[in-house]
């Protein structure tokens, strides 16, 4: 699959369905720069099981403050639309397939 950049505007389509694992990240971020590769590379791993949203907090503050968005990166993982689980921080790629497994 691809990695969907959400807006505003298209959010709650985005993670409407499945399992929507979603990167809160902002272009200036140390720990966020570091976990985009972690993202590309488990993209290419979780086989259809997750897809996989970023949100730049600066251009999309509307749903970041909408899910409470106080650090970056936060990863929150989606279930047709619910909150299911949130992480806050880098998290190693192995961590973040286990997230993903645990609600499969």
């Amino acid at each position: 699959m691809t990695i969907i950049h959400a807006t505003d505007q298209s959010f709650d389509e985005n993670i409407k369905e499945g399992l929507v694992l979603v990167d809160f990240w902002a272009p200036w971020c140390g720990p966020c720069k570091m976990i985009a590769p972690v993202l590309e590379e488990l993209d290419g791993e979780i086989d259809g099981k997750a897809s996989i949203v970023k949100v730049d907090v600066d251009d999309n503050q509307e749903t970041a403050g909408k899910y409470g968005i106080m650090s970056i990166p936060t990863l929150v993982l989606f279930k047709d639309g619910e909150i299911v689980d949130k992480v806050v921080g880098f998290k190693p790629k192995e961590a973040l397939a286990e997230l993903i497994s645990k609600h499969a």
